[in-house]
């Protein structure tokens, strides 16, 4: 595990919505540089930086055409490479996007893949052994190469599906895991890796981590064998990068190799639950929604076992959002957002917070659809710096040219209103990551245990290390009974009366805990 996670907050930054240094409406490596110590104030010590690599950009640069270039629009590789180093200098880690499940279909391997005669890289992509011959079960392309077959797709037409093998093969084309050619494929992404670790990279996020080889078993064992050969490459060369999967399946993914794993927004687990309740039929019951949550039971129910079964591996990665996932703030307001984001932050495992949600950004609900983006377009709108500046300064560019409109609401946050309030988000933000900095109690690996929760009842109250921390979400004060929580505190230590972190407020008697409406609270 490499040290530096334990202690590790990171910052996902949507490279081309944070900030654009040439004018040309598009963010660049070179806005993100001059943007460092702001991330470095904000107190998160690691970067996680959404694909930067050529692209025709149909699928916002997920879809990659030469994974060792830096995309134009961004810079140069010697940008990224000074990016590295910049940060470094400022104490901050950065990841970069893998995606080893599928490349653009403008990539030299898949141009190569196919032409009419066989060639060293013909099976680099899962392919049927006729144009007529389809793929049950995934989507696929015929009729548009020489090559009297049919490709696989992963998501988008633009999108063909690299050969890792097939585990459950039911047809004569499909490949074995252990084919040469998928280990080729194998070998082609570590040569990727190897590429931008030598060139000061800090690891990376994978994307789509658990979909590599094709009808895998239920616990995806030939794709983790694929990340645990990956992950001896990392011991033993470069053992201070880190892994961390796009997977949500932490007794999974940690098992095979990944360092941490992201609690993704799917629908009815416990991230969901807790901040997307939305789709439930009734409304939404999301357990930091002032009215009408629930109580922390149904997310327990979901992240207890997942934290158990998986911590001696790693770590699960909370996320406030990301650029798949509505911003919070389409349904929360800032006092819900404090006490969650509080909440997140003294959690155990590696937080990401996502570009603008320290200061309360929006989804914006009415955007046209921007690289593949379509209902995901409403959260990368550009990163929302100063009230008075043209663009809220993102972007010296008109308005037309910009790579998505930013937010035109006259109460449009911003990073100068909110420093210049000191009863903002951003506050509330730096706070609770410095309270986590200075004690290694609310830091990735220190325990955790539920000290009180119950159906019905909106108070929650967990340990982390010696540490006490006490949420209640709801609009009623809500009182627990010292009794109620006996057995654990007994074992472990009593609620002492040092109060060191709290929101609203925490009256702590000889005989209860009394909170107040949204109110979050840590006690020593």
């Amino acid at each position: 595990m490499p040290a530096w996670l334990k202690d590790a907050v990171f910052y996902e930054i949507y490279p081309q919505s944070f900030c654009d240094t040439n004018g040309d409406g598009i963010g660049d490596i070179e806005g993100i540089i001059t943007k460092l110590d702001y991330v470095k104030n904000l107190g998160a010590n690691a970067l996680w930086l959404n694909p930067i690599y050529d692209s025709p950009f149909k699928d916002a640069g997920y879809d990659v055409r030469d994974y060792k270039k830096v995309a134009e629009r961004y810079g140069t590789n010697d940008d990224l490479v000074r990016l590295f180093e910049e940060a470094h200098k400022k104490g901050i880690k950065v990841l970069l996007d893998l995606v080893p499940g599928h490349t653009s279909e403008e990539h030299e391997w898949f141009k190569k893949s196919c032409e009419y005669e066989p060639n060293d890289l013909w099976n680099r992509y899962i392919w049927t052994n006729g144009a007529f011959c389809g793929i049950g079960g995934h989507p696929y392309i015929g009729g548009e190469a020489e090559r009297d077959g049919c490709y696989m797709l992963n998501f988008f037409k633009c999108q063909p599906a690299l050969n890792y093998g097939v585990l459950n093969r039911t047809e004569p084309w499909q490949m074995p895991t252990d084919h040469p050619d998928c280990i080729a494929t194998r070998e082609a992404m570590k040569d990727i890796m190897r590429f931008w670790l030598d060139k000061g990279c800090d690891g990376f996020r994978v994307d789509m981590a658990d979909s590599l080889v094709k009808e895998d078993d239920e616990v995806k064992s030939a794709t983790g064998a694929i990340w645990q050969n990956i992950r001896e490459m990392l011991d033993k060369d470069y053992p201070e990068a880190a892994l961390v999967s796009e997977w949500s399946n932490p007794e999974c993914a940690l098992k095979y190799g990944f360092h941490a794993d992201f609690y993704l927004d799917h629908h009815g687990n416990g991230l969901n639950v807790l901040f997307r309740d939305g789709e439930t039929e009734g409304g939404d019951h999301s357990y930091f929604k002032k009215d009408g949550g629930d109580s922390p039971m149904r997310f327990l129910a979901d992240y207890e076992h997942k934290y158990e079964n998986s911590k001696k591996y790693g770590y699960i990665s909370f996320i406030t959002c990301n650029h798949d996932t509505p911003r919070c703030t389409k349904t929360m307001d800032i006092a819900e957002l404090k006490v969650a984001y509080s909440f997140i932050f003294t959690m155990p495992g590696v937080p990401f917070l996502y570009y603008g949600d320290e200061i309360g950004m929006r989804y914006l609900e009415n955007v046209k659809t921007k690289e593949g983006g379509f209902q995901r377009t409403g959260s990368r709108s550009p990163m929302q710096w100063d009230k008075s500046a043209k663009n809220y300064g993102f972007s010296d560019a008109d308005g037309d040219k910009l790579y998505i409109p930013v937010d035109a609401s006259a109460d449009a946050p911003t990073v100068s209103t909110a420093e210049a309030d000191a009863d903002s988000l951003i506050h509330t933000v730096r706070s609770i990551i410095a309270l986590r900095h200075d004690r290694e109690d609310l830091q990735a690996d220190a325990d955790f245990r539920v000290v009180y929760a119950k159906e019905g009842e909106r108070s929650f109250i967990y340990k982390r290390g010696s540490l006490v921390i006490a949420v209640n979400p709801g609009e009623k004060e809500e009182k627990v009974n010292r009794k109620d929580c006996a057995d654990i505190l007994a074992k472990e230590g009593e609620i002492k009366g040092n109060l060191v972190y709290g929101i609203g407020t925490a009256d702590l008697t000889d005989d209860a805990l009394v909170l107040g409406p949204q109110s979050f609270a840590i006690f020593e």
